[in-house]
């Protein structure tokens, strides 16, 4: 292996570990003891499945609608020829009723499923999972539930190079317990991004510029353009929060906003809320704050170099927290105001996903398991950060307590507290 070889591969190397690329071996099925407890869904054998989330506990009915966002401020970052920013979002609610002809929103539009499919993502093989054919609990277009009054709104964003549907059984949970959430897809980082016009759009200029990635520097530097990206995409969509479809925007709340995020998308929601005031509150799920393949104090965000003054919930892997992560200590020292750090013993990064339901549903081994989503059981995984996130906006957006925040809790002893 020659030197540009070696960075370069080191380069992929460390931007897995940030979120931007996984691929691992499926491996031999699992025994029973392996598995989740969901019952995946298998029309003939050797097909493949239909893994199932879990489904969520809150009292509404869930709806979900698509849409077009377009930003005609400024060009596409990632693609010269285009003059501007377009975006796919959903948005997921607490629908009135799901009956009357709605039906079972899909998981993933057909060509991003194809091409989610064709990424092998996070331990799971080729052809192992139909993306397509699952579905969410939530109904398409179902009547939005509009008694109560208007509701707190949730910006969710998922790693880096994962697709916005990555995080929907926690989106599906917080929507069944009264929020409206707008998951994000930031195109041409996303594996496939499909429009309306059934156009897809894929990751190709970001893997070129992955390729052109030679030492730590061009590597910061890549990272710092995923990270403003993103930041601008979630600004703009604030702005768009008065014209969202289905009525929508009658029934959100513009001055309850809160942002939640998987790795890079923990992230730019730390970032988003340090440059916006309009987001109130912000969790990150075990991103680092740092502009690093592998976290070691430099090149600190802004919001790790000077903290923020509005409450963020850190939840991290088995291992991760802000006296071992040098970006979340900076964080730390320098924000004076409220904020938590969470451990889940056991996990690992892609634990704060979807893996944690469907990984365990495709036959994975209990190696590929353990290697992906850690030894925690990933039913209590959910149940945890489902439980977690919803106490943090409770008690920040909607003014309810119910102290899960205070410290260790029997509920969960999976979680650890780390002061």
């Amino acid at each position: 292996m020659d030197m540009r070889t070696a960075r370069r591969s080191r380069s992929m190397k460390v931007l897995v570990a940030a979120g931007i690329a996984a691929a691992v071996t499926l491996g031999a099925g699992a025994p029973a003891s392996a598995r989740g407890t969901e019952s995946p869904v298998r029309t003939q054998p050797g097909d493949p499945v239909r893994p199932v989330l879990p489904a969520p506990t809150g009292p509404h009915p869930v709806g979900t609608v698509t849409t077009r966002l377009v930003d005609h401020s400024r060009p596409d970052p990632w693609v010269d020829s285009q003059p501007y920013r377009e975006l796919m979002v959903s948005v997921w609610y607490p629908a009135r009723k799901t009956g009357g002809g709605t039906r079972p929103a899909p998981y993933m539009a057909p060509g991003a499923a194809e091409r989610w499919d064709a990424a092998a993502p996070h331990g799971i093989a080729k052809g192992a999972v139909d993306w397509a054919g699952m579905r969410a609990h939530a109904r398409t277009a179902a009547p939005v539930d509009d008694r109560g009054g208007r509701r707190p709104v949730l910006l969710y964003s998922a790693g880096a190079n994962d697709p916005r549907t990555w995080g929907t059984s926690l989106v599906e949970e917080m929507a069944s317990r009264g929020y409206v959430v707008i998951t994000v897809d930031h195109t041409y980082e996303a594996p496939g991004v499909q429009f309306p016009d059934g156009s897809v759009k894929g990751d190709k200029p970001l893997r070129d510029a992955l390729a052109e990635v030679t030492d730590d520097r061009s590597l910061s530097e890549l990272l710092k353009k995923v990270l403003d990206t993103r930041v601008a995409d979630d600004k703009f969509v604030l702005g768009r929060l008065g014209a969202l479809p289905h009525g929508l925007s009658r029934a959100i709340d513009r001055d309850r906003v809160g942002m939640l995020g998987h790795s890079a998308g923990g992230i730019a929601a730390a970032e988003t809320m340090y440059e916006d005031k309009r987001v109130k509150a912000a969790v990150d799920l075990d991103g680092t704050l740092e502009l690093n393949g592998e976290p070691n104090g430099t090149n600190l965000t802004p919001v790790a170099r000077h903290g923020v003054d509005r409450p963020l919930l850190l939840m991290g892997r088995d291992g991760s927290d802000h006296t071992t992560e040098p970006s979340w200590r900076s964080f730390w020292s320098h924000t004076p105001g409220w904020k938590r750090d969470f451990t889940l013993r056991g996990s690992r990064h892609q634990t704060y996903t979807d893996l944690a339901a469907v990984l365990p549903q495709t036959g994975a081994s209990r190696d590929v398991i353990e290697k992906n989503i850690g030894t925690v059981d990933p039913k209590r995984a959910v149940a945890a950060q489902r439980a977690y996130v919803a106490s943090f906006f409770d008690r920040w957006l909607r003014d309810r307590d119910d102290h899960l925040l205070d410290g260790p809790s029997p509920r969960f002893p999976e979680v650890l507290h780390v002061p």
